[in-house]
């Protein structure tokens, strides 16, 4: 079992640019431990982020440093997102980090969860299930860290808003959210053993109990407002991290 009160982060896309994103989570993370007892990193941690065998990203390095030093007080899971999900054997091997590239799962309080980023599963846009599937490529992992990093970075860089949905139409973003909420609730109706779905992707906080102690909950972004989710074994929070 993972712990009793887990706390679970999503989607701050760092490196985009957003003004105090960064350091909010620094907070965030020293304060961590007063939370919960473990922590749930559910994809797009990083707006991009690729571990070559011998290079790792110098942008975010400040957060990379900070979950360093509190996995040395709680355990830490990470799943990967359609930004960051190319953690290779990095995050296991040098900070002893949980690093799910898909999709994890453990126990929080008794109960079985199920932790995915979300992207490629309700996608309304046939552009954006073709990008799942070939970003997660091996063929195409393996072409990319052949690349010198500052020319993959360069790539990344021109091609970032294909990575995730560039749709800024609330409505649509709405219609995407609850795709995936009903997509949540039917694995937890088909799954009995599962008590709780946690996503991202959408950005889209929603925390719902489709049977009594069954929880679907998505913590929202980060960088909307430092938004993030509290989950035991019989219940779930939506909290915002308060600075200063």
């Amino acid at each position: 079992m993972l712990g009793h009160q887990l706390i679970i982060v999503s989607d701050a896309h760092l490196g985009d640019g957003a003004a105090g994103t960064e350091d909010a989570l620094l907070s965030f993370l020293d304060a961590l431990p007063t939370l919960g007892d473990c922590l749930l990193v559910n994809g797009d941690l990083f707006d991009f982020w690729f571990a070559w065998r011998r290079v790792i990203p110098r942008s975010s390095f400040h957060v990379v440093a900070a979950l360093a030093r509190l996995r040395r007080r709680l355990p830490v899971v990470m799943t990967g997102g359609n930004h960051d999900r190319w953690g290779a054997e990095f995050w296991k091997s040098e900070l002893d980090i949980d690093f799910h590239p898909l999709a994890a799962e453990f126990q929080v309080g008794g109960r079985q969860v199920l932790a995915i980023h979300g992207d490629g599963i309700t996608e309304n846009r046939w552009s954006a299930r073709l990008l799942y599937q070939v970003t997660r490529h091996p063929a195409t992992i393996a072409i990319f860290r052949a690349l010198h990093p500052d020319f993959g970075f360069w790539l990344v860089d021109r091609m970032t808003h294909g990575l995730g949905n560039a749709v800024l139409d609330p409505v649509v973003l709405e219609r995407a959210a609850e795709r995936q909420r009903r997509w949540a609730e039917t694995r937890l109706r088909e799954d009995p053993a599962l008590g709780l779905v946690v996503m991202g992707h959408t950005h889209r906080p929603a925390a719902t109990e489709p049977a009594p102690g069954r929880h679907y909950l998505n913590p929202g972004a980060w960088f909307d407002g430092f938004r993030y989710g509290v989950a035991t074994g019989a219940t779930v929070q939506l909290r915002r991290f308060a600075t200063g």
